[in-house]
């Protein structure tokens, strides 16, 4: 709620403020009324009135466009003098998402976050539960004689994850995996040998590392997400494809956050009943 204040109080902060935010760039008078497209007196005028009058809409916006600031700001109505551009470019960015393992950005965010749950909703199977063969079956053709890195970076990962203090929560469609057990869609042509390792693979991690690691699955027919990673309470990342989308704001992040948590309330198949699930995708696997 607003509190009201007195136009005296505010026309005071205002001029209070202007001078702060001139001195901070080391702005004269005559350059800010160059830069507000106004006469210098206009600008003298507005420092040394002692009265209530605030300049008009168009002549706030002006200086507060001049000196990097907010017009809010300037009137006293926020407390934070960054502009808003620059408000959510601080709280935003679009970093680029190669084609690899090999993503500093990932390393990075999962070391940020240690300690922190991590909640995963991959685009396809995590690679960093994936086998060798499926990750040169995947990604050979994007990443030629730089597969080898790949795969290591595959396996960084997956150490990084037994020995953070994080828990890991992934959700993942039913589909994806009803798919790669048939062998059809995404997963078309790859061998049932291949198939079969990745699903035992899948089931000796699930062995291993539960209840650190709980792997969800969601029907995409009823709740859709797009790939997202939510680093604990710090940061959200949208994977776009070629970017990812990462937002610092505690709102986003919270908001993220819960559509994570209604795929898990949700999940048609949840963590601890994951083994069996596996098991009868196996024996479809011809």
């Amino acid at each position: 709620m607003l509190t009201k204040v007195d136009k005296r109080d505010r026309a005071a902060l205002f001029r209070t403020r202007l001078q702060t935010a001139m001195a901070e760039r080391h702005s004269t008078q005559s350059a800010l009324a160059r830069a507000a497209g106004v006469d210098r007196s206009t600008i003298s005028q507005l420092m040394q009135d002692d009265g209530s009058r605030l300049p008009n809409a168009h002549l706030v916006a002006s200086c507060a466009a001049a000196l990097g600031v907010s017009a809010d700001w300037l009137l006293g109505l926020s407390e934070r003098p960054e502009r808003a551009a620059d408000l959510i470019a601080a709280a935003m960015s679009m970093p680029e998402a190669p084609r690899a393992l090999v993503d500093e950005h990932i390393f990075g965010w999962h070391q940020e976050a240690a300690g922190y749950k991590i909640r995963h909703v991959p685009a396809g199977l995590p690679d960093m539960l994936k086998t060798e063969a499926m990750l040169r079956w995947e990604y050979t053709p994007s990443l030629g004689r730089t597969i080898d890195q790949a795969i290591g970076a595959s396996q960084d990962r997956l150490n990084l994850m037994r020995g953070a203090r994080s828990d890991f929560e992934i959700a993942l469609p039913v589909h994806e995996l009803a798919e790669f057990a048939t062998g059809t869609g995404y997963y078309d042509g790859l061998p049932a040998q291949v198939r079969r390792d990745q699903i035992d693979q899948l089931i000796d991690l699930h062995q291993q590392l539960y209840p650190t690691l709980r792997l969800y699955l969601f029907d995409a027919r009823k709740l859709f997400s797009a790939p997202v990673t939510i680093f604990g309470p710090l940061l959200a990342s949208v994977y776009l494809g070629s970017n990812y989308l990462v937002f610092r704001d505690t709102e986003r992040v919270q908001a993220i956050t819960r559509h994570f948590d209604g795929l898990i309330r949700a999940a048609e198949v949840p963590a601890h009943t994951l083994a069996d699930h596996l098991n009868a995708l196996r024996r479809q696997v011809r």
